[in-house]
């Protein structure tokens, strides 16, 4: 047997080994159960519009504010990085090293109970959130913007500057906009991740106007004494994800055309 048609068959005997394994978890499931717990029609209908309006609309509102925030961070940090003056390098990567260091949840805990104890200062949800998910993921995005700063081949910077453009203009007209097309898949990762971890701002204590996609599951949840909040939610979940996951493949794709 040639090794093309062997390596087929194995694929064949996978195939056909995981089509078993569905077929048998099919037939031992029960299906009844698994109806009432996780797909009760009357729960998740009770769950709208608000699950819509007030649950989805603040996790996006949470994730952009955060978004936004991140990215502004994570340019200048970037840019202090690849500076000439070493005091700007040291302080963003002890910037860097840090907040990826720390575990988003931490962030939230610090920014949301921490400063209050300490100073006296009761930050709103959104400025928390917006703070704690642009530290967290300003740190993530200071590497990618530096990493694909340094792509940019440098004659590109050198020709700008042959041209009489200043550092600031050469960077801003010319060395940026190409690193941004280099990096947008990875961003887009970024924000898919910062989507998700907006769940940690249940642990600050929301109202029932503020609750994003995670708390508004978890109330639900504990009300009805049933996981069919959740699985509404992570529908919910997907719908924010799934089209920013097509969109990375789609610039993956057109980046690597373009090569």
């Amino acid at each position: 047997m040639s090794p093309r048609k062997r390596a087929a068959l194995v694929r064949y005997v996978q195939y056909a080994l995981l089509v078993l394994l569905v077929v048998v978890l099919a037939l031992i499931a029960d299906w009844g159960e698994i109806r009432r717990a996780f797909l009760d029609l009357d729960i998740a209908g009770a769950q709208f519009p608000d699950v819509i309006v007030i649950a989805l609309k603040n996790t996006i509102i949470y994730t952009a504010c955060g978004f936004a925030f991140g990215l502004a961070l994570g340019l200048v940090l970037a840019l202090m990085r690849l500076s000439s003056v070493g005091p700007y390098r040291w302080i963003s990567t002890g910037i860097i090293e840090l907040f990826r260091g720390l575990p988003a949840l931490v962030v939230f805990l610090v920014l949301g109970l921490g400063l209050s104890l300490a100073f006296g200062t009761q930050l709103s949800n959104l400025t928390t959130v917006t703070l704690a998910l642009g530290l967290v993921g300003g740190a993530y995005m200071a590497e990618t913007i530096r990493a694909g700063i340094q792509a940019v081949p440098k004659g590109q910077y050198e020709a700008a500057r042959t041209l009489g453009m200043t550092h600031s203009r050469a960077m801003i007209t010319i060395v940026l906009p190409q690193a941004f097309r280099v990096i947008l898949p990875p961003l887009t990762n970024e924000l898919i991740l910062l989507t998700k971890d907006s769940s940690l701002v249940y642990i600050l204590g929301l109202s029932l106007d503020e609750y994003e996609l995670t708390a508004f599951g978890r109330e639900n949840m504990n009300a009805n004494a049933n996981l069919t909040p959740m699985v509404t939610i992570a529908l919910c979940y997907l719908l924010i994800t799934v089209p920013l996951s097509i969109v990375v493949r789609r610039l993956e794709a057109k980046s690597g055309k373009a090569r």
